[in-house]
């Protein structure tokens, strides 16, 4: 199992982590997919055949990219 902890800055409200776990949830292969609204994390746990690659295309399609963190 892979799974992995991304910045997503867009995450703005429930609806939009809803909106997220929806859409990756139809991903074969997603297990799980939690938000954390405050730090606008997205962490994704999956299996083959899903891929980091096809689990950030689909949220870059939503209109959700994944960005480096700046500090």
């Amino acid at each position: 199992m892979n799974k992995k902890t991304a910045f997503v800055p867009n995450i703005s409200c429930i609806y939009c982590g809803k909106s997220i776990k929806r859409e990756l949830g139809e991903i074969e292969g997603v297990i799980k997919v939690l938000i954390n609204l405050p730090l606008h994390e997205v962490y994704v746990s999956w299996k083959s055949p899903a891929t980091w690659e096809e689990i950030a295309a689909r949220l870059r399609e939503i209109d959700y990219p994944v960005q480096e963190r700046t500090n």
